[in-house]
């Protein structure tokens, strides 16, 4: 059963710690697939990649794209494409995970779900998944960003 980690954005916006996790996640090797909610959002985060810094970028792809098997870092809203075969998968805007994780388009090693501390909505949805999914028996962990925006792990279900 895959991992499935929760990051309390304190300090941050979506966009730059998605991208910091997105560098880390290509250090090792993985594809990932990101999840947003709305279009607007996912409009953001591409053009977020692309610009980030002026000497690099994260190359990513979406389904307006050729060949979206190919793309190292696929973006959608849709819940149902995994067309890379994403190692992991990061969600936002309240994405459901539970659906994805027993679908084809769940990722092959992590799920990540990146909500905001400061939206009640978000952090209430956050609690509700945590619970639903450590019923369901998968292994958790709970990330929160401390004032310089590194993440503390600060809860893990089971404790080893």
């Amino acid at each position: 059963m895959i991992e499935v980690a929760f990051y309390h954005l304190t300090a941050r916006t979506v966009e730059s710690a998605l991208q910091t996790l997105l560098e880390r996640t290509r250090a090792r090797g993985w594809r990932a697939v990101v999840q947003a909610a709305s279009e607007g959002r996912l409009k953001k985060i591409d053009e977020y990649l692309w610009s980030w810094r002026r000497d690099s970028f994260l190359a990513h792809g979406t389904s307006r794209d050729p060949d979206p098997a190919s793309q190292p870092i696929y973006l959608t809203c849709d819940d149902t494409e995994n067309p890379n075969s994403a190692d992991i998968r990061f969600f936002m805007e309240s994405a459901a995970l539970a659906p994805v994780l027993e679908s084809d388009a769940a990722p092959t090693t992590r799920a990540a779900l990146l909500f905001d501390g400061a939206d009640a909505a978000e952090l209430q949805d956050a609690r509700a998944q945590w619970r639903e999914l450590r019923e369901a028996g998968y292994p958790l962990v709970y990330y929160q960003q401390n004032d310089d925006g590194k993440w503390i792990e600060r809860a893990r279900e089971p404790k080893p």
